[in-house]
C-alpha cells in the first residue's frame, strides 16, 4: 500500500506537527489506497519557510536558465519512466478509467518538452535602445515562493502544468495536494531530489480546505497557481488580492458542441464520445452543451443516446471501461441533484437518470445521462455539473447558436463540428473562449491555454503559462 507517512519538505521526509491522517480510499469499492498526512498550519508555516529560505538564500533563482532546464529535463526524463505505474494509482485514487488516466500520463511528457522549449527560446536578458535615449536591459526575473494548489481529477498535470513553468522561472513552490488523491503527488518529490533540484526548491503536502487557506494568505507566499471549481478561485482571489499576491486560475468550464447543419452526425456523435464524456465527465473542458439544428435534433438525440447506451460502465481499472464511478459519494449525489433539476426544470431525459448503472451496487457511479430538449437557461445548461451528464439543445440559425454558446458564465472550451473547415473558423472567432476546437481538433501544448470570463484568470502552457512566473526588471544602462 503506497503509504506516506512524513510531508515532504526542504528535500525531506518530515514528521507531521499533528497527528490526523487522510485516508485515500477508491470511489469504486471503497478500498483503502494509501494514507498521507493531514497537514497542518505548522506544516504549511514550515514548507513556506524551506520555500522562502531556497529562494532567498538558495542556489536555484541565481543558477542560469540553461542550469535549470537541465535539471528540469533530467526530471521529465525520470517522471515519464513511470507514467504507467502513476496512472495506476491515480485510477485507484480517483476511480478515473484507466484509459484516462494513462492517456493523461502520456500526454505530460509532451507538455514538460513543450515547456523546456519555450524557455530555451525565451528572453530571459535583453538588452535594447531606450526612448528617448541610451539603453535599457530588461531581465525576467523569478517571481518568488509559489503556492500551487491543484485538483483530484488530472494530479499530475495539473501540478506540472505549475511547477514545471515555475521552476524553470526560478521559483520556489509548495504544493498542496486535494485530499481525494493525496498521494500521487508526493512521489514527485523524491524525482525532483533525484534530478538535481535544491533541498526546498519543491514541497509536497495535503491539506483541507481551512489549512489551505493558511497557505492562501501566507505572507512568504508571492503567488497562488490553482486549478479547481470557479467558487473556489473566487475565495482564492479574494484572499490574495488582500496581499497583493499574483495569482493565475484555471477554473470551470461549460463548453458547447456547435453542431453544424452539414456535419457527419455518425462521425460527430462518436467524438463527443470522448469530447464530452472523458474522465467519466469529470473535467472542465467537457463539451457538455451540445448544440444541435431544430431539425436535426431528435436523429441526433437518436444516435447520441444509441452511443451513450454502449459505452461500458464499471470497473475503472479495465482497460475497456470508459465510465468509472466520481471521485466521491458527494460528488455523485452532487451529480443526481443536477438530474433531479434537470427533470424538474422539464428538459427530457432521453438516457441515463438516477440510481446506479445497471449490475452495479456499489461505487460512486452517475449513469450516462443525456437531457434533450434543454433550454439554455436551465441550471442543467449553465452551471457546471462535473459529471456524465450531457445536455442537447436546439437552435433555429447559426447566429443564435453562437449565442447560445456565448450565454454562459463561463469560457473555456468547445469545440465546432462542420463538413466546411473554412466555415469551422469563422464561427470559432465568434465563441468567446480561451480555446475552441475545429472537429475535435488539438490540444497544443505550445498554445495558451485557460478561460474567459469566470473560468479563469491568466494563461498555461507555451511562452505566457511561463511569463506568469515572472517579474520584469528594467536596468537603465
Amino acid at each position: 500500500m503506497p503509504s506516506f507517512s512524513h510531508n515532504y519538505i526542504g528535500g525531506e521526509r518530515v514528521a507531521s506537527l499533528g497527528e490526523d491522517l487522510f485516508e485515500v480510499r477508491s470511489p469504486y469499492n471503497d478500498e483503502l489506497v494509501g494514507t498521507v498526512p493531514a497537514a497542518t498550519k505548522g506544516d504549511i508555516d514550515l514548507a513556506v519557510s524551506a520555500a522562502r529560505t531556497a529562494f532567498d538564500e538558495g542556489p536555484w533563482p541565481s543558477m542560469s536558465p540553461a542550469e535549470r532546464q537541465a535539471v528540469l529535463k533530467k526530471f521529465a526524463d525520470l517522471h515519464a519512466a513511470r507514467c504507467d505505474e502513476f496512472a495506476q494509482l491515480i485510477n485507484r485514487e480517483n476511480g478515473i478509467p484507466l484509459m484516462f488516466c494513462a492517456g493523461v500520463q502520456q500526454y505530460i511528457p509532451l507538455l514538460n518538452a513543450a515547456y523546456l522549449d519555450v524557455a530555451a527560446r525565451f528572453p530571459w536578458e535583453v538588452t535594447r535602445p531606450a526612448m528617448p535615449q541610451g539603453e535599457t536591459l530588461q531581465r525576467c526575473v523569478p517571481l518568488g515562493v509559489v503556492a500551487v494548489i491543484i485538483p483530484w481529477n488530472a494530479p499530475h498535470q495539473s501540478a506540472l502544468a505549475k511547477l514545471v513553468p515555475a521552476l524553470l522561472a526560478g521559483c520556489t513552490v509548495v504544493l498542496k495536494l486535494a485530499p481525494e488523491t493525496g498521494l500521487d503527488g508526493h512521489f514527485l518529490g523524491e524525482l525532483f531530489a533525484e534530478a538535481g533540484v535544491p533541498k526546498g526548491v519543491v514541497n509536497i503536502l495535503t491539506a483541507d480546505r481551512e489549512v489551505s487557506e493558511h497557505l492562501v494568505t501566507h505572507p512568504d507566499v508571492d503567488k497562488i497557481a490553482f486549478t479547481g471549481s470557479t467558487a473556489a478561485g473566487k475565495r482564492i482571489a479574494t484572499l490574495a488580492g488582500e496581499g497583493l499576491k499574483r495569482v493565475s486560475l484555471e477554473l470551470g468550464g461549460k463548453s458547447a458542441a456547435i453542431v453544424l447543419p452539414d456535419a457527419d452526425l455518425v462521425a460527430t456523435v462518436e467524438a463527443l464520445r470522448f469530447a464530452s464524456f472523458f474522465s467519466s465527465g469529470q473535467a472542465c473542458v467537457a463539451q457538455t452543451r451540445v448544440l444541435v439544428p431544430a431539425e436535426l435534433h431528435d436523429r441526433f438525440v437518436e444516435a447520441l443516446v444509441e452511443m451513450v447506451q454502449g459505452m461500458k460502465v464499471g470497473d475503472p481499472a479495465n482497460p475497456e471501461t470508459f465510465i468509472g464511478p466520481l471521485v466521491s459519494k458527494r460528488q455523485q449525489e452532487r451529480v443526481w441533484s443536477y438530474i433531479e433539476s434537470g427533470l424538474a426544470e422539464g428538459a427530457t431525459l432521453a438516457a441515463g437518470g438516477l440510481g446506479m448503472p445497471d449490475g452495479l451496487t456499489q461505487g460512486a457511479f452517475v449513469r450516462p445521462t443525456v437531457f434533450s430538449n434543454v433550454k439554455n437557461s436551465m441550471r442543467i445548461a449553465q452551471e457546471e455539473i462535473f459529471g456524465p451528464v450531457v445536455c442537447v439543445i436546439p437552435y433555429q440559425d447559426v447566429d443564435e447558436a453562437v449565442a447560445l454558446a456565448n450565454d454562459s458564465p463561463y469560457g473555456l472550451a468547445g469545440g465546432v463540428w462542420t463538413a466546411d473547415h473554412a466555415r469551422g473558423v469563422e464561427v470559432a472567432r465568434r465563441i468567446r473562449t480561451g480555446t475552441f476546437a475545429v472537429n475535435g481538433s488539438g490540444p497544443d501544448c505550445l498554445a495558451p491555454f485557460g478561460g474567459f470570463k469566470q473560468s479563469g484568470i491568466g494563461r498555461e502552457f507555451g511562452e505566457q503559462g511561463l511569463s506568469h512566473y515572472i517579474e520584469h526588471q528594467a536596468i537603465y544602462l
